[in-house]
């Protein structure tokens, strides 16, 4: 999951008067996760597409349509506004608060040498849907050094799943071909050799140029 960082610009408008609407450039993001390549993106485009809804709605708001009416007008934008955030929010996938997949798992690095090309063990099965290229999925995962089971990040700690298309290049090759074949409610450990990780540049600070990585995954979404 190669580290992406950016920042997102919108606007943010004030209305002078009914026929001059003025809007000034706002920064709403700070720098990405170094590990997560996909979240912030994402992120962004959900956060800018909720701005570009609320801001279409004030607009038609202040200036009105030509039969003089609107379906959004000032004193009930708030409610328009909690209603989509509330719809967005039930719809996200959250971590299980009971079951296997409710706890952080640990990682315990195997004494074998560090792997020289994929290897994948399901530690839990899981019985929903498949993975497979071109799904969008949501994950739990913790990630460590093979050489001394150092953890360099984990969705845990940040209270928030990650999510991730298959197939497009968003994160680590290791992901690409691991995470395919998971079922939903699965937990699975991925042993990545260098090359399908972050070879010999590493992710600084805390991944070293040609580490071997080992991840353990659970799959919340397919």
């Amino acid at each position: 999951m190669l580290a992406s960082r950016g920042r997102a610009r919108t606007a943010a408008c004030t209305w002078p008067s009914p026929s001059q609407v003025v809007c000034r450039p706002v920064n709403y993001f700070k720098d990405a996760p170094t590990h997560l390549q996909a979240s912030a993106p994402r992120l962004r485009m959900r956060a800018t597409s909720v701005l570009a809804i609320i801001g279409a709605g004030a607009l038609i708001a202040g200036c009105g349509g030509s039969s003089g009416s609107s379906t959004i007008t000032i004193g009930n934008e708030n409610k328009a506004d909690n209603s989509l955030i509330k719809a967005t929010e039930e719809k996200a996938v959250k971590t299980p608060t009971s079951g296997p997949l409710s706890e952080e798992p640990k990682i315990t690095v195997p004494k074998e040498a560090a792997p020289t090309k994929l290897v994948t063990k399901d530690l839990i099965t899981g019985t929903g849907a498949e993975a497979k290229k071109g799904d969008t999925v949501v994950v739990n995962y913790v990630g460590a050094l093979y050489k001394n089971g150092s953890v360099f990040d984990a969705s845990w700690k940040r209270k928030e799943p990650f999510t991730f298309v298959i197939g497009t290049h968003e994160v680590i090759e290791g992901w690409e071909q691991g995470v395919v074949g998971m079922k939903v409610g699965g937990r699975r450990e991925l042993e990545i050799p260098s090359a399908l990780g972050y070879g010999k540049a590493g992710s600084a600070p805390k991944i070293p140029p040609n580490a071997p990585l080992i991840f353990i995954v659970d799959l919340l979404k397919a």
